[in-house]
């Protein structure tokens, strides 16, 4: 963390000159509440498509045993928190991950950080493409200096025995990336640069407010200069005047440092503000992958349709109009026993019988769009009949082809996006 500047660019706000309980200068002094996130701090994130990835996920899966009651414990079954899921994070970019909760969100940060050592997959990670999975205890501490996690709760994830200082500077002591003189004045700087006074490095977690708890993470998060911030659900559990200061702060620190994000959130606006990418989870599986226009102006798989529909639009509400709320029905199936064919066909309006027999693959149908899904559509305008038979080399009803054609060579299934893919109009590989 040598190469540490905490001098604040002129080109944005200085990040550092307020509190964390006082609203800045460009928020609203009421009625923070009712405002969009991008009219309280700095504007959207922007995608690089040309930026070359940080981390690439391919096929990844976690499945956790679940032991019978008794004295021999045998595993009866597993739960299938993440099955198969793949993704590209751009260097210095950011990749929104969004789902109802017990999809997996949580469980793919953990993975990705080592906190959980993966049932399968690859987790390539650098210029070198390590492969995060297959890393052994020894191997993961340099790579810790590298890949981060800023926690969901900032009440939990500090330790309340000890001082702030103690907090940030654990990982300074532990990697020996400084002498143990300068930890200090180390310290109070990183404090500073997530807007703390420094000098209240021998405080305690209690003393602090939600959103000055959360800088202390982000701080302790950046003390070795990673270059891949795993942020679980980060501003969830503070108001919404401060979740605008901490996103805030995460778009000066992406822009100062370089570095790259894995957004786990709920909070579909705050996603839309600073990831230029969106994936779609549903019971341990991607449904829909694409940059931020389409994800939120169209979409083509029917949950994340589902997912939007309820999300409050101020603007609309202001006008009198208000969007149609799409009600699925059901409850989410059990990740122990998921349902076979496409997860989501049980709350499906569109499932028919080839939804039950065939899986649908994470497809590309677009430069930078993909779908999971036999029946892709605009809200509206899904196709009556399946677009993968051809791909799949099975009929409208799932069961194979009796024409004997051959199958359509799809694009290749991968965790980034080919410069040829599926239009499902024409039913047709198109190239760029």
């Amino acid at each position: 963390m040598s190469d540490l500047n905490v001098e604040k660019s002129d080109e944005r706000p200085d990040a550092g000159a307020v509190d964390a309980e006082t609203p800045s200068a460009s928020a609203p002094a009421a009625r923070d509440g009712e405002r969009p996130l991008a009219a309280m701090g700095h504007a959207a994130s922007r995608l690089d498509p040309n930026a070359e990835p940080v981390l690439s996920v391919e096929n990844l899966k976690m499945y956790f045993p679940v032991k019978s009651s008794g004295v021999l414990r045998r595993t009866v079954g597993h739960v299938q928190a993440v099955d198969g899921i793949s993704f590209q994070v751009p260097k210095g970019g950011s990749l929104g991950l969004v789902g109802e909760s017990g999809c997996g969100k949580s469980t793919t940060g953990r993975l990705i950080t080592r906190l959980y050592s993966p049932t399968g997959g690859s987790m390539k990670f650098g210029h070198d493409q390590v492969d995060i999975a297959k890393m052994s205890n020894r191997q993961l501490k340099p790579l810790r200096r590298n890949v981060q996690m800023i926690f969901q709760d900032p009440y939990t994830s500090l330790n309340p025995r000890h001082t702030v200082g103690s907090i940030v500077g654990a990982p300074l002591a532990v990697h020996g990336v400084v002498p143990k003189d300068k930890i200090l004045p180390r310290v109070q700087e990183l404090l500073e640069v997530v807007g703390l006074n420094p000098e209240h490095y021998n405080r305690y977690p209690n003393e602090f407010s939600g959103g000055q708890r959360q800088r202390i993470g982000i701080a302790r998060a950046l003390t070795l200069n990673p270059k891949l911030l795993v942020a679980d659900e980060p501003v969830s559990a503070l108001d919404v005047s401060i979740q605008a200061q901490v996103i805030n702060l995460l778009q000066d620190i992406q822009h100062e440092f370089d570095v790259a994000f894995l957004f786990i959130a709920h909070d579909l606006a705050v996603v839309r503000h600073f990831c230029p990418e969106v994936a779609v989870m549903y019971l341990g599986k991607i449904v829909e992958i694409a940059d931020r226009e389409t994800i939120y102006g169209s979409s083509y798989h029917p949950y994340t349709q589902a997912l939007l529909s309820a999300v409050p639009d101020v603007k609309q509400a202001a006008i009198g109009g208000r969007r149609e709320r799409i009600m699925l029905e059901g409850d989410v199936p059990s990740p122990i026993n998921p349902p076979s064919g496409c997860r989501f066909r049980t709350r499906c309006p569109l499932a028919q019988e080839i939804c039950a027999k065939v899986e649908p693959p994470l497809l590309q149908i677009g430069a930078r769009h993909k779908v999971a899904c036999h029946f892709p559509g605009e809200l509206g305008k899904h196709p009556t009949e399946p677009v993968t038979t051809g791909l799949l080399g099975v009929d409208a009803q799932g069961s194979p082809s009796s024409t004997g054609d051959q199958p359509i060579e799809p694009p290749e299934a991968g965790p980034g996006f080919a410069d040829r893919w599926f239009d499902v109009k024409s039913k047709t590989m198109v190239s760029a």
